[in-house]
C-alpha cells in the first residue's frame, strides 16, 4: 500500500508507515544525516510530503537567483518533467494489475501519461537558443506562481507548533528531554523504533499505516499509543490501518477488522473481539444447519432407496418418479435455504450467475490453522520449599547516584503465578537477572531451592539467535539445540521438542537460525530454556516477536505449565490469562481451548501475584486493570495539551 502498487490508490494520496521489518534495528534511519542529527531534529524533518514541497521550492527560487532567465523555465520544466514520471510509473502499475473493462481504462490511462512523460522530456531537452520569447515570458510566470504556491504551503505549518507537538509524542513514547538532544546513532534499536514511530505519527497523512508499533512500549507508551490514535480519530480524517499482536490494543483502537485468509481479505464492521465473538456464533449456526441438512437428506435417501426398491417390485411408476424428484431435490437444492439477510432463499435475487446446483453447499467456518504450543512438564523436586526468595534486596550499579532497587522481598513457591510490571528503567530486567544469578544485588539475602531449575528468556533472547545465526550461517534449529543440550537429548527428543513449540520438519532441519523469522526465533529461544525440564520460567517481555494467534497459543501453554511462572511484560492479554487467570470471553470461547482449566480448581492450587515495580515491588490488588487506571490518569494529563 505505502508504495502504491495495489491499484487505485490515487497519486496524491499521503500516507505514512512504520514498517518493522524495515526499521526493527533501524535500517530506515538509512541517511548519513538522519544517523548524526538529534533525535528531535530526526522527528521534525522525516515528513517526506514536507520534505519534497521544500526541496521543490528550494528547486524554483534557486532558478530566479540566476542570472540566466532561462533557469526558472528549466525549472519548472524539470519539475513537471519530474510529476510526469511520477504519474507514469503508477500508471504503469494499474495497468499491470487491471483487467477487463477497468483494464481498458488503465490502459487508456498509461497511453495518456507516456505521450505527457514524452511531451515533458521534449521541452526539458529544448535547446535554448529556440525557445522564443514568449514561452519564456509564460514558463517564467509559471514558475513564481508555482513557487509562491509552495511558500505559502510551507508557511502554513507553524515550526513551533510542530516542535512543540514533537516534543509532546516523543515524551509520550517514553523520551525524557535530555534524550531528545541525543543523535540518533547513539540509540539502541529499540529506542530507535520509538524514534521511528514518533517520525510517522507527526507526519500529515491520509492513511496512516503501523506495522507491530507496541513493540518496545512499555504500557505507559501502549496507553499513550492508544489514546493519541483515539484522539486522531476524533481530530482528523486520518484512515489508520493497525498490525498487532497486542489484544487489548486493537480492541481499543480499532472500528473495522480486515482479515487475510485463503488469499483473501474479510471484512467485519467492529473489533477484533466482536469479530471472535461473530465467528464463533456463525461456526455454531451453520454448524447445526449443516448437522440439521445431514440429518435430513440421510432420511430423504433412505425414503429414496425404499421407494425405488418398492416401484420396482410392483411396477409402481409414481414411486420411481416420486424417488427421481426427491433424488433432483437432494442433488440440486439442498444447501443454503436463506439470503445474506437472512430471509427465505430466492434463487432469481440471490444466486445470480451461472451456477452448477440451485443452492450453494453450506461451509461452516473454520479456524485458522491451529497454532498450538506445549511445554514440558517441571522435574519432580522431591522435597518441598520455595523455588525463589528475596529478602531485603537493594541494587545500585557502580558510580550511579541512586537505587535500582530498594529492599525488594519476594518468594516463589512451585505453581506459583507472578508478575511484573512497570515502567522502561524501573528496573524490571535488573530485578529478574538477580533472580537468575546474573547480577549480586549491593545488599539483602538471595535463596534458591537446592534442586532448582531455571529458565530464562531475556528481552535480547531473540536477537542472541540471530548473533549465532549471522556468525554459523549454516547453523539450523536443531543443530543449534543438539549443541545446546550436548547430547542429553537425541535428534529425536530434539525434533520432537522443537515440533511441541511449532518448528515443524524441514523448517527445524533445513532453514539456517539466520533465515527464521522473529516469532520462529522466539519458539527457538523458548526451547532452548524448556529442554530441560524447569521448575521455574523467568520471562521477559516474550510476547515481542510473536503474531497474534501464537501469543493466545503461548497462554494457554503457560496457563497449563505445572512449574511456576515469573512474568514480566507490557502484554494485558497475556498478564491477565497466564498471572491472574482471567481469560477474555473473545480467548475462552470454547470450554475445550487447550490449557484452560477450572478457576475454582486452580485457585486452590495457585498463588496469584501482580506487581508493580518502583524501587520496592507494590502489590496490585485489582491485578492489570489496577495499573492501567493509574496510566490513563496519567495519560490524559500528557495529552490535555495535544
Amino acid at each position: 500500500m505505502a508504495d502504491k502498487i495495489i491499484p487505485g490508490i490515487p497519486y496524491n494520496t499521503r500516507i505514512a508507515i512504520l514498517q518493522q521489518t524495515r526499521y526493527q534495528n533501524g535500517e530506515g534511519i538509512d541517511t548519513e544525516e538522519g544517523q548524526d542529527g538529534t533525535v528531535l531534529a530526526f522527528v521534525l524533518n522525516s515528513d517526506p510530503a514536507r520534505n519534497k514541497t521544500v526541496q521543490t521550492a528550494n528547486l524554483i527560487s534557486t532558478s530566479f537567483d540566476s542570472v540566466d532567465p532561462l533557469q526558472p523555465v528549466f525549472a519548472i520544466r524539470k519539475l513537471r518533467l519530474q510529476q510526469a514520471e511520477e504519474e507514469l510509473s503508477l500508471a504503469k502499475k494499474n495497468a499491470s494489475f487491471k483487467s477487463g473493462a477497468r483494464g481498458l481504462q488503465a490502459r487508456k490511462d498509461l497511453k495518456a501519461a507516456e505521450e505527457k512523460h514524452a511531451v515533458s522530456v521534449d521541452l526539458f531537452t529544448q535547446k535554448p537558443e529556440t525557445i522564443d520569447p514568449q514561452t519564456i515570458q509564460t514558463e517564467t510566470q509559471d514558475a513564481l506562481e508555482t513557487l509562491q504556491d509552495l511558500q505559502s504551503r510551507i508557511e502554513e505549518t507553524n515550526i513551533s507548533d510542530k516542535k512543540r507537538q514533537a516534543r509532546q509524542i516523543l515524551r509520550g513514547l517514553g523520551f525524557k528531554e535530555d534524550a531528545l538532544a541525543k543523535k540518533v546513532s547513539t540509540l539502541s534499536g529499540g529506542w530507535r523504533m520509538r524514534c521511528m514511530l514518533a517520525s510517522v505519527l507527526t507526519q500529515e497523512s491520509d492513511i496512516l499505516i503501523l506495522d507491530e508499533p507496541t513493540n518496545f512500549l512499555d504500557l505507559l507508551g501502549v496507553v499513550w499509543l492508544e489514546k493519541f490514535l483515539r484522539h486522531l480519530q476524533e481530530e482528523s480524517k486520518t484512515t489508520v490501518l493497525l498490525v498487532s499482536h497486542d489484544r487489548d490494543f486493537l480492541n481499543f483502537v480499532c472500528e473495522e477488522t480486515v482479515i487475510l485468509r485463503d488469499q483473501k481479505l474479510e471484512y467485519f464492521r467492529g473489533n477484533v473481539a466482536a469479530y471472535e465473538r461473530d465467528f464463533e456464533e456463525k461456526k455454531l449456526y451453520w454448524g447445526r444447519m449443516k448437522e440439521a441438512q445431514e440429518r435430513q437428506i440421510a432420511r430423504m435417501e433412505t425414503n429414496i432407496r425404499d421407494n425405488i426398491k418398492i416401484g420396482k417390485k410392483t411396477n409402481d411408476d409414481n414411486k420411481l418418479r416420486q424417488a427421481k424428484s426427491r433424488q433432483k431435490r437432494v442433488d440440486d437444492r439442498m444447501g443454503v435455504q436463506v439470503n445474506q439477510n437472512g430471509g427465505r432463499f430466492k434463487r432469481s435475487r440471490d444466486l445470480a450467475g451461472y451456477h452448477f446446483k440451485s443452492r450453494e453447499d453450506i461451509e461452516v467456518p473454520t479456524d485458522e490453522k491451529g497454532v498450538v504450543l506445549t511445554l514440558p512438564d517441571a522435574a519432580d523436586l522431591r522435597f518441598p520449599g520455595p523455588l525463589l526468595s528475596l529478602e531485603g534486596v537493594i541494587f545500585k550499579y557502580p558510580n550511579s547516584s541512586g537505587s535500582v532497587l530498594n529492599s525488594v522481598s519476594l518468594v516463589i513457591h512451585m505453581g506459583d503465578r507472578v508478575g511484573i510490571m512497570g515502567l522502561n528503567g524501573s528496573g524490571k530486567t535488573t530485578l529478574l537477572r538477580i533472580l537468575t544469578g546474573g547480577l549480586i544485588p549491593s545488599a539483602g539475602k538471595t535463596s534458591s531451592h537446592p534442586r532448582l531449575k531455571t529458565g530464562y528468556y531475556g528481552q535480547h533472547s531473540v536477537e542472541e539467535l540471530q548473533e549465532f545465526g549471522r556468525n554459523e550461517p549454516s547453523l539450523t534449529a536443531i543443530s543449534f539445540m543438539m549443541g545446546e543440550t550436548q547430547g542429553t537429548l537425541d535428534e529425536g527428543a530434539v525434533r520432537g521438542l522443537l515440533s511441541s513449540l511449532g518448528l515443524y520438519g524441514h523448517i527445524a532441519s533445513d532453514v539456517p537460525v539466520a533465515k527464521l523469522s522473529g516469532g520462529q526465533l522466539a519458539r527457538l529461544a523458548l526451547a532452548r530454556i524448556v529442554w530441560n525440564f524447569p521448575h521455574l520460567l523467568i520471562l521477559d517481555e516474550i510476547s515481542t516477536h510473536l503474531d497474534y494467534h501464537t501469543v493466545t497459543a503461548l497462554a494457554s501453554a503457560l496457563s497449563s505449565f505445572n512449574g511456576a511462572i515469573l512474568l514480566a511484560s507490557h502484554d494485558r492479554f497475556l498478564l491477565r490469562s497466564v498471572i491472574e487467570g482471567k481469560w477474555d470471553d473473545e480467548a475462552q470461547v470454547d470450554d475445550t481451548f487447550e490449557g484452560l482449566v477450572d478457576e475454582e480448581e486452580e485457585s486452590t492450587s495457585r498463588r496469584r501475584s501482580m506487581y508493580v515495580l518502583r524501587g520496592k515491588l507494590e502489590e496490585q490488588k485489582d491485578g492489570v486493570e489496577q495499573f492501567e487506571e493509574s496510566l490513563a490518569r496519567r495519560v490524559d494529563r500528557m495529552l490535555s495539551d495535544l
